[in-house]
């Protein structure tokens, strides 16, 4: 057997880490032979809740989980980890401004990136789920400058899987007959899923996602709007936010970083702006399309961008911009 990875997941009592935690201890993420030692990290009155996730995690009898440590303190959590799945943050309340969102989750994430920088692998691939990710993922960045900014990126693949999903019902086919949709930008209402570069496969024949739906109106209206407001149609229906299919996107990011991308397919995810064909900001975490080999992420350059997706891709970045410079205020505070 190989030698365990150790894993970490913040945010480990909550809802999310709840649909997560089985999937990577039974090795849908890392492989069915890779040994798993999984770490739990929350705040000190969550931790007679994680007492009761580890001990379903034993009730489990999972043969590749080694061991479980639930914990409150970063340099237990932070020990020379392999992956880090950040996902606990601050929660919006009602009445809370955006900003104050934002300098409450600077604080958590400056915390992280440091603990990251002191105790982690240098190897380590770190994934921010929770919100605002774009903005939570380039403060652990820039709070950890031993680790390769690569290493770093945020989860926009729940966005991409809804968008899938979306043109996959509205052509009659299963998710898996849709590739190449893209997120571009920020994981928020301002994101831009695009389909000029997906395809369908429609009986055996791959097909532009334009030709297959033939319905132009949908794809630049309603299907956009959809994709991004879907997280705040579930919390109006379930009175909680999307945790199952949050937890499934997860699992898609960290096992296409283990594993790779398929040939000829393209993930969404949101990683460092740096050097990018599309002029977006450098200085930015974004979502773009990435294609993934040997763990290491490459941004899908050269695709032809049209005028409507020019300015819906500019305007997510300027939120990106505006929401990265009040959190810069904030971290040198």
């Amino acid at each position: 057997m190989a030698e365990p990875i150790r894993v970490l997941v913040t945010g480990a009592a909550g809802q999310i880490a709840y649909s997560l935690l089985y999937s990577i201890a039974k090795g849908d993420v890392f492989g069915k032979d890779q040994p798993i030692i999984l770490i739990l990290l929350d705040i000190p009155p969550m931790l007679p809740v994680l007492d009761g996730v580890v001990m379903e995690l034993q009730d489990c009898a999972l043969p590749i989980l080694k061991e479980v440590i639930p914990t409150d303190k970063v340099e237990v959590a932070f020990k020379d980890i392999d992956a880090a799945i950040l996902v606990g943050s601050m929660p919006r309340k009602e009445g809370m401004e955006r900003k104050d969102l934002l300098k409450a989750n600077v604080a958590i994430f400056k915390t992280q990136g440091g603990a990251l920088d002191k105790y982690a692998k240098k190897t380590v691939k770190v994934l921010v789920v929770g919100n605002p990710a774009n903005t939570n993922c380039l403060i652990a960045s820039k709070s950890a400058p031993s680790i390769p900014k690569e290493n770093f990126s945020c989860l926009t693949r729940l966005d991409h899987n809804r968008a899938c999903s979306q043109v996959a019902m509205r052509c009659g086919v299963s998710s898996d007959q849709v590739k190449n949709v893209i997120i571009w930008g920020n994981h928020s209402s301002t994101q831009y899923p695009d389909v000029h570069h997906a395809k369908v496969n429609l009986q055996g024949a791959e097909t532009e996602a334009y030709q297959a739906i033939k319905d132009d109106a949908w794809l630049r209206g309603d299907f956009i709007s959809t994709v991004q407001q879907r997280g705040a149609a579930v919390i109006k229906a379930r009175k909680l936010s999307s945790a199952m299919s949050a937890a499934k996107a997860i699992c898609d990011h960290m096992r296409d970083i283990w594993f790779g991308t398929k040939e000829g397919e393209f993930v969404s995810m949101g990683v460092y702006a740096s050097g990018n064909s599309y002029n977006i900001p450098e200085d930015l975490i974004y979502s773009f399309p990435v294609q993934i080999k040997n763990k290491t992420w490459k941004v899908v350059d050269g695709l032809p961008i049209n005028d409507f997706s020019r300015a819906k891709m500019d305007a997510t970045a300027a939120e990106l911009v505006e929401e990265r410079d009040t959190a810069l205020d904030f971290l040198s505070q």
